[in-house]
């Protein structure tokens, strides 16, 4: 199966070696044929502490590294 690979913007690099990525998504309601967005945080491991608070970065799905943090950083998008 393939990994989850997602881009968003970092909100949060305060915890060590873990980003905050708030990742936005649009589809369109199945009943109201409205687009609505929906936004989620993933934390993201960050092994060098690089990534700053409004960069744009790509993270992948990998192993878990806690119990909340599932992704780790790609690359950055700028």
């Amino acid at each position: 199966m393939p990994k989850k690979i997602l881009t968003g913007i970092v909100v949060s690099d305060k915890p060590n070696k873990t980003i905050t990525v708030m990742v936005e998504r649009k589809f369109s309601h199945p009943v109201l044929k409205k687009v609505i967005k929906v936004r989620k945080k993933y934390n993201a491991h960050d092994e060098n502490n690089k990534f700053k608070a409004g960069d744009k970065v790509s993270i992948i799905e990998s192993k878990p590294f806690s119990k909340n943090k599932k992704f780790q950083v790609m690359e950055n998008n700028k």
